[in-house]
């Protein structure tokens, strides 16, 4: 490339001693921003931003020409995918836009771009920063189910001092991993070094670190009937949809503890729901649902033995800088015309 700076819109919410650190690590871009175009940030990684915020007319007239002049965008305009489909089809010279959630395919894929903008345009997510807060949400689920802690809950409410009993070892027990990417494989890791016997599902049937046993797909009935716990960090495609259907769930084990960490449309909810009220699930720990918000009617509210999080956990104090991280790595090859990592597929779009 020649000695012109790489053109960043930032698109979405970012500190502005984040985006003056990203410049200092990488001289070669600007980051294009204006603060008051911007909807201000509730929280740390709030890249919706605050929903009551609205552009003037001038506002929005200035923020399109902010977008309509850059070679790349850091993020997806208020995160809306019918605004990333306007945009590259307004920006002729738009050719990479880093998404700042891990699973980002799924609003790239409902921005419904051509064959031919998918050729032009390269998408990638921040998939891997937030590994490590989810793992430890993971855990925590899969501690929750072994402990009985609905149980322990109800009976503190009901100062109701019982009769001891048997509670699960995780270092006893089997745990099912559906996907073996960063998360899945981070939540291998923590788990393992818990003591937990790790199985994981792939296609590919590589060796995993700490993972004892590799799954192939059609392996997968077998083994579900052999977990303590099955953890989810799939994301949402057309082959996840519904994975954890009624089949798959009543070859678990009774009273198996399922926790959902990727994409809510993985578990087939009403299927769930059955299997929560007979019993044999014993405990759902979910942070994802199907649709979201979840609605106040499902029954998912109020079950006893569901915990349930507003796809809060991934969220961390740090997530903006890590994100910032990746994103200055991937400059970087952009700029030496090197792979960049997390590619979207835009096949199965993940």
């Amino acid at each position: 490339m020649n000695n012109r700076k790489l053109q960043v819109a930032v698109a979405t919410p970012l500190r502005e001693e984040l985006c003056e650190w990203i410049e200092a690590c990488e001289p070669r871009l600007e980051l294009k921003r204006d603060q008051t175009l911007l909807p201000p940030m509730r929280h740390p990684a709030d890249f919706a931003g605050d929903p009551t915020f609205r552009r003037s007319p001038e506002q929005e007239a200035k923020f399109e020409a902010l977008l309509a002049e850059a070679e790349v965008l850091y993020g997806i305009p208020d995160v809306d995918p019918a605004r990333l489909s306007q945009v590259v089809n307004a920006n002729p010279t738009l050719r990479w836009v880093h998404v700042m959630a891990a699973g980002g395919g799924a609003q790239v894929k409902a921005a419904n771009l051509s064959t031919e903008q998918h050729k032009r345009v390269r998408f990638t997510t921040s998939a891997g920063v937030h590994g490590g807060p989810l793992a430890e949400y993971a855990v925590f689920g899969v501690l929750a189910g072994a402990k009985h802690l609905p149980k322990i809950l109800d009976q503190q409410r009901a100062h109701q001092w019982s009769e001891r009993w048997m509670m699960g070892q995780i270092s006893e027990q089997r745990v099912l991993l559906l996907g073996l990417g960063g998360i899945g494989r981070e939540i291998a890791r923590k788990l393992s070094l818990l003591g937990m016997h790790v199985m994981g599902v792939s296609r590919q049937q590589r060796p995993v670190d700490y993972v004892d046993e590799i799954i192939s797909p059609n392996q997968l009935h077998a083994a579900a009937s052999r977990a303590d716990a099955v953890v989810s960090s799939l994301p949402g495609t057309d082959a996840t949809v519904g994975m954890v259907n009624e089949a798959l769930i009543a070859s678990m084990k009774p009273g198996v503890t399922v926790v959902n960490v990727g994409r809510g449309t993985v578990i087939n909810e009403p299927d769930l729901i059955r299997a929560l009220e007979s019993g044999h699930v014993g405990l759902a720990v979910l942070d994802v649902t199907a649709t979201e918000p979840l609605d106040k009617a499902s029954p998912l509210w109020d079950l006893p033995n569901v915990l349930l999080t507003p796809h809060t956990a991934a969220l961390s104090a740090f997530e903006d800088q890590r994100i910032a991280e990746l994103f200055i790595e991937n400059a970087r090859r952009y700029i030496d015309g090197e792979p960049l990592i997390n590619g979207v597929d835009t096949v199965e779009f993940y």
